[in-house]
């Protein structure tokens, strides 16, 4: 089986029922679609079902307001052996205005299930241009950071609660 494209992009109009009182969308419905499109990447691109194993580095740099066009930019930026980083930039367009921003950044770590509901594996992710191996090599420390984070608070945890045996 080939690989499936590693890049997709969805618009979507913000309607009065993503809102808050102050007709600005709520944080949550906008990690819904995030979601949403960071599982329809990586799914296309290993060709089949994929789960969300965690979210990085959420970062919203502005209000999205209600009626403005939100396109969502989604990539796989690297694969392992089972798990894909898909990074997502949200650009934000006032339709009245036509003007365009960026106003949300997150990175996705999702996991291609097998028939059997176990991880199983991916394509490689081959990155041919300078944006897609710069996007893999920043992945790759993002990865390593994860890890590296992971061992100290397992050792955290070792030191406070002391094993009983």
């Amino acid at each position: 089986m080939e690989a499936g494209n590693h890049q997709l992009s969805m618009t979507i109009l913000m309607t009065p029922d993503l809102a808050n009182f102050s007709g600005k969308v709520h944080g949550g419905a906008l990690l819904k679609h995030l979601d949403e499109v960071a599982y329809a990447c990586a799914s296309r691109y290993a060709g089949r079902y994929v789960v969300t194993l965690s979210v990085d580095q959420v970062i919203f740099r502005e209000p999205v307001n209600v009626g403005e066009l939100v396109t969502f930019l989604a990539s796989v930026n690297y694969t392992g052996t089972t798990s894909m980083e898909v990074g997502v930039k949200v650009i934000t367009e006032n339709i009245q205005q036509r003007s365009v921003r960026h106003t949300n950044s997150c990175f996705f770590t999702m996991v291609a299930l097998g028939d059997d509901g176990k991880p199983c594996p991916v394509h490689q992710l081959e990155p041919k241009t300078f944006d897609e191996k710069r996007r893999c090599i920043q992945a790759q420390q993002r990865r390593q950071i994860r890890r590296e984070l992971q061992e100290r608070y397992q050792a955290i945890k070792e030191d406070v609660l002391p094993s009983s045996t």
